[in-house]
């Protein structure tokens, strides 16, 4: 019996949370071969009871039929004194962030496109998971308006794949309804969408998840910090007083005492416009400084101001992102976001505290 043969077959099992191999997700511990017996434990924090068995069976299937004689041993193993491991919805992502605005038409998901473009630019794998379910943006803004997501049925359960798009991972409830119809639910509905997409998809090995959130500090907002733990949220402005007055409003939500989620900084959309003919000139027509005044109240950092430019809006109206279209002005802007974002992202991540879902007590 080759170890390496048997740990490849193994990788073969998926994590019926994540859908994700076991292997990749170190859900195999204890690997031990003297053939015939092979045993192992398999780590079950927060695996249902009826799936415990069907995971058991599916990697002594796996084994007995690549080497039928195999006498399989397998330990089911909790971990659940280490709640730092087993509270971790997602832990095949090692970032997730919130794009958030106080009022809508700010420009969150042309943020979120271009940002999760750039990261994407820099090495990283990214994905989006459109929050705003009364106006999803993020299929038009990528093109996918026609495309529905895959369905595939793990352990008993349909799970949702997310549509791949320039290499990104992209989820809306845009692709799952017809683009015409209305999104008419209330709270509770609206909190198991959102719980859907994180529990019932599978998303890949990701480095960033982006949320694009709708405007504001309702029902979708608190059911994503009660359903998992953020690293963060980037909060998106204009430059004038009452989009500030709002976005300082959805920030303080962040920060109440708890929720506590960090601020990763602020992006000051619309800071300026542009004329093509006339590249050199800015013109502040919604003022200027609310970008710089909201990260200061944050004790955060102003990440990047993007200008009012007609490619932008045009390139998410035809699903071409302003960040990989052809001789591109506007790329430089989200390149700096991005680079700003890393840097921040790094910093929350080396002081050591991981925020944590809020609680429901009652």
């Amino acid at each position: 019996m080759d170890n390496n043969k048997i740990v490849e077959l193994l990788r073969e099992v998926k994590d019926p949370k994540t859908g994700q191999d076991l292997i990749s997700l170190r859900m195999i511990e204890d690997l031990k071969i003297e053939a015939p017996n092979v045993s192992f434990a398999i780590v079950i924090d927060g695996i249902e009871p009826d799936v415990k068995s069907f995971l058991n069976f599916e990697c002594i299937g796996k084994i007995q039929a690549a080497y039928p004689e195999a006498q399989v041993h397998v330990h089911l193993k909790s971990k659940s004194s280490n709640t730092e491991k087993s509270d971790q919805v997602l832990p095949q992502i090692k970032n997730i962030i919130a794009i958030a605005s106080g009022k809508g038409g700010v420009g969150k998901s042309t943020v979120s496109a271009n940002l999760a473009l750039a990261l994407q630019s820099k090495g990283a794998k990214v994905g989006i998971m459109d929050a705003d379910l009364y106006g999803p943006s993020i299929p038009t803004m990528f093109g996918i308006q026609d495309i529905k997501p895959g369905v595939e049925q793990l352990y008993g359960k349909h799970k949702i794949i997310p549509i791949q798009k320039h290499d990104l991972s992209l989820i809306s409830i845009g692709n799952i309804i017809d683009a015409e119809q209305a999104v008419v639910l209330r709270g509770p509905r609206l909190g198991g969408i959102i719980k859907q997409f994180i529990h019932d998809c599978i998303w890949p090995e990701l480095d960033y998840l982006l949320i694009d959130l709708p405007p504001g500090t309702g029902d979708i907002q608190l059911s994503l910090v009660q359903t998992i733990g953020l690293t963060g949220a980037i909060m998106v402005t204009t430059p004038q007083e009452v989009a500030y007055v709002d976005a300082l409003k959805a920030m303080n939500m962040f920060l109440l005492d708890n929720i506590n989620v960090p601020i990763l900084g602020v992006v000051e959309n619309m800071a300026w416009f542009t004329p093509a003919e006339l590249p050199d000139n800015k013109y502040h027509i919604f003022g200027k400084g609310a970008g710089k005044k909201l990260a200061q109240k944050s004790n955060s950092m102003l990440l990047g101001s993007v200008p009012l430019v007609q490619s932008i809006r045009e390139g998410a109206d035809n699903g071409i992102p302003a960040f990989i279209q052809e001789d591109s002005l506007q790329k430089k802007y989200f390149e700096d976001i991005a680079l700003n974002t890393i840097r921040q992202v790094n910093l929350r991540n080396e002081s050591g505290v991981r925020t944590k879902k809020v609680q429901v007590t009652t």
